[in-house]
């Protein structure tokens, strides 16, 4: 098995790439349909006014809508048919990960294998057109209440905006999928991570034009780059660390001999939470700067405009509660998407166990002991991350496409990316190894 997998790793390299042609299939469908999605964020909503809307989202987008036009690719920003982006679809899986830890009808549909996934994945379109419906009608509402931005405001308006909006958020849902099943990587992921990257030119050339125009100097330029290079290496390291738990199983008889009993790991990783606990952290906090952008009209009280200012973007109190909830929903995601018991189960059903520790609710307790306290470390580590760029935005007003969220999402898919990518190779390889055999055996026979 050893000389296999060192055969295998040797061999794994650009000319086994070229020989593995479903593999290159699969890339080249994943570019088209990231290709279609990127053309989606320049057709426009009919009856728009460019110009106008770009100055009503100017003074917008430090809020809400910012973070969502990056997620969008800059859709958001140009009011394009793929504005909604991809959001409603994680909102609406989000949820759905919620009510099956809480509804006993719904957990027992998870628990049996891939019919009842199915029925899942169907709720949770239903879920992603019932929110896109709320979010397009909303956006219909809010545009008519701009000035100038829309030429013929009126209820076919909204209705033709409702269609459209939901309409692109429904395409790119399928177009996700049709990617996770026919191309390389996580559909909805690469959708995302497309829209973060197409707007990092921009970011970069502005960083640059700051450079160049005095407002930022050389030195700091470097100091971002230095910074950006290590929170990518620091991401790379944490997001896979993972605490192993040894798992035994015990001797077997067959026959008349005794074989020794199996071991294998139990692999818990460092963040389990992923991404999630940054977005929801970052959309609840940029919330009070979206209503104080639309309210700026309205005599709001003293003490409201004072908590607001507080929690701006960049000022300390958003800074601890950006750190405090990131740190929340750590703990809290982790908890619905691993339960211990149901590994413990798993575990006893299967005869194994971790040794010095008796099955059952001894082992799930364990397993729960040190899964509290790897999350701690995970919630550390995206707290780093996500607060040491934000310092940086607000000390030197670096653009917000350098923000930890994004540099999280971006290095989280291209790892999963390359490791499916390795995957597919090594599966290449091995048929290759196999087919050789054959021959060989054959040759042997004859």
């Amino acid at each position: 098995m050893a000389s296999a997998a060192e055969q295998l790793a040797s061999n794994l390299n650009f000319s086994a790439f070229a020989k593995a042609e479903d593999l290159k299939k699969r890339i080249w469908f994943t570019i088209g349909a990231l290709l279609v999605y990127r053309l989606g964020t320049y057709i426009p909503l009919p009856g728009i006014n460019p110009d106008a809307f770009a100055q009503a989202f100017q003074s917008q987008s430090k809020g809400v809508l910012g973070m969502f036009n990056m997620f969008a690719g800059g859709a958001v920003q140009r009011m394009a048919i793929f504005a909604l982006g991809i959001m409603p679809y994680i909102s609406a899986s989000i949820i759905m990960q919620l009510m099956t830890s809480v509804i006993p009808s719904l957990e027992a549909l998870k628990k049996e294998g891939e019919q009842g996934r199915k029925i899942i994945n169907q709720y949770t379109r239903y879920g992603t057109v019932l929110l896109a419906l709320v979010q397009a009608y909303g956006i219909s509402v809010g545009l008519e209440g701009g000035n100038g931005i829309v030429s013929d405001p009126g209820m076919f308006f909204r209705i033709s905006t409702v269609v459209t909006l939901v309409g692109g958020t429904m395409f790119l849902m399928w177009l996700g999928e049709q990617i996770t099943a026919r191309g390389i990587g996580n559909g909805i992921s690469l959708i995302i991570f497309a829209g973060i990257v197409a707007g990092l030119p921009h970011a970069i050339s502005g960083t640059l034009e700051l450079g160049r125009t005095g407002a930022l100097s050389t030195g700091l330029i470097l100091a971002i780059i230095v910074l950006a290079v290590v929170v990518i290496a620091l991401i790379v390291f944490f997001e896979r660390a993972q605490r192993r738990l040894l798992i035994q199983y015990p001797k077997r008889q067959v026959g008349n001999r005794m074989f020794q009993g199996d071991t294998s790991h139990l692999p818990l990783k460092l963040n389990t939470a992923g991404v999630i606990p940054p977005i929801f952290a970052s959309s609840l906090l940029l919330l009070p700067a979206t209503v104080a952008g639309f309210s700026q009209t309205t005599n709001m009280p003293a003490w409201a405009s004072t908590i607001l200012a507080a929690l701006g973007h960049g000022q300390p109190l958003y800074m601890a509660f950006y750190a405090a909830m990131i740190v929340f929903f750590a703990f809290f995601y982790t908890a619905i998407v691993f339960n211990p018991k149901d590994t413990a189960d798993q575990l006893k059903k299967h005869s194994g166990f971790i040794p010095g520790y008796r099955p059952g609710e001894r082992t799930a307790d364990y397993i729960d002991y040190v899964l509290t306290r790897i999350t701690v470390v995970g919630a550390v580590y995206l707290v780093l991350v996500c607060l040491l760029p934000e310092f940086l935005i607000s000390a030197t007003g670096v653009p917000f496409y350098l923000g930890g969220t994004s540099l999280l999402i971006v290095v989280s898919v291209t790892l999963d990316t390359v490791a499916q990518i390795q995957g597919h190779l090594i599966a290449h390889q091995y048929e290759g190894l196999i087919k050789k055999s054959k021959l060989r055996g054959g040759k042997k026979a004859r």
